[in-house]
């Protein structure tokens, strides 16, 4: 594969590549949210903490990197509506490595409704640094409806969790493989688990569902550090205890199976693993039955309580477990 050295074009000559044909145009600036209407998300993805490019193709880390920041707006329900990028690039990475990553980036940004885009390129000798900033709006019924979040309400859950935790697993477990140092493995078996991991969606049509329902959340968090760091960012947020329901938290058939096959504990991978990608909601508990039948893909985990309670996983047995994260 031919091999473009940055340098030898100039940053502004790759800019000017990386846009033409896009239908963006590279905004030096973007508005800044944080008004009532309008709020801004950031995100900072470093080479070895947040990712590792043995085995993450640059395409799937660009529209992975992406729905990381647009998901913080979905979740305190705002349309992503401009995204600045800021790429730090050491000498390794030629021309056709930013352009694949930025081929990602520009696919979830089309998918997401982003009108206005900005890219810098900088220079850094650690790696790829992913810096994004991304501006949200905010419907104004939604910013006058949303309710206080009270005793009761229902905690729910737009999917499984773990799985990205276990795809990370296999990963690491045969990344010597992916070195060219070992025999390439079958990974067939373990296909759910990696896409969770190296390809995770969100729906693009989340607030629009919560409007045409008439359900306005009280309260909305994004999972990329685990479940049960949530609960606890509720909690806090809220000033109230919440209880989650172990037998009520989804968790696929893939998950259990890696999780046994490495001998480790799935409700740790559920409430730990991070790198989920699916939202968690707090939704009035008069608006339950609405919910059950415009919702079918969320889950209802659990429901907060009084704040003496704190944040609890309670077992099929009736015990009340405290919720862990790490950094609490």
């Amino acid at each position: 594969m031919a091999r473009t050295e940055i340098s030898d074009i100039g940053k502004q000559a790759a800019l000017d590549r990386l846009f033409e044909g896009s239908g963006f145009t590279n905004g030096s600036t973007l508005p800044a949210g944080g008004s009532a209407a309008g709020c801004t998300a950031h995100k900072l993805l470093l080479e070895g903490c947040d990712f590792d490019l043995v085995y993450t193709p640059l395409k799937h880390l660009g529209y992975k990197a992406v729905l990381c920041v647009l998901g913080e707006l979905y979740a305190t329900l705002h349309r992503p509506d401009g995204l600045s990028v800021v790429l730090g690039l050491s000498k390794r990475f030629c021309f056709e490595d930013v352009a694949a990553l930025w081929e990602g980036m520009l696919a979830a940004c089309r998918e997401h409704g982003v009108k206005q885009l900005a890219l810098e390129l900088n220079p850094s000798v650690n790696g790829l640094c992913i810096s994004l900033a991304a501006t949200g709006v905010q419907e104004k019924q939604v910013f006058d409806q949303r309710p206080k979040a009270k005793s009761r309400d229902l905690i729910c859950l737009s999917g499984h969790v773990g799985a990205a935790y276990m795809g990370l697993h296999v990963l690491e477990r045969e990344k010597v493989a992916f070195t060219g140092t070992g025999e390439q493995p079958d990974l067939t078996p373990y296909k759910a688990v990696l896409a969770s991991y190296l390809s995770p969606e969100i729906k693009a049509g989340l607030l629009s569902r919560f409007i045409e329902a008439g359900i306005i959340p009280s309260c909305g968090y994004f999972l990329t550090r685990g479940l049960g760091e949530a609960v606890i960012r509720l909690t806090r947020d809220t000033g109230l205890g919440a209880k989650v329901y172990l037998e009520k938290i989804p968790i696929s058939s893939q998950t259990f199976a890696m999780a046994e096959e490495i001998d480790m504990d799935v409700v740790t991978a559920a409430m730990n693993g991070g790198d989920d990608y699916k939202f968690l909601f707090v939704i009035p508990l008069d608006q339950h039955e609405t919910f059950r039948k415009e919702f079918h893909d969320f889950e209802i985990i659990g429901h907060l309580a009084q704040p003496d309670v704190g944040p609890v996983l309670v077992t099929p047995e009736g015990a009340e477990i405290p919720i862990h994260a790490q950094g609490y």
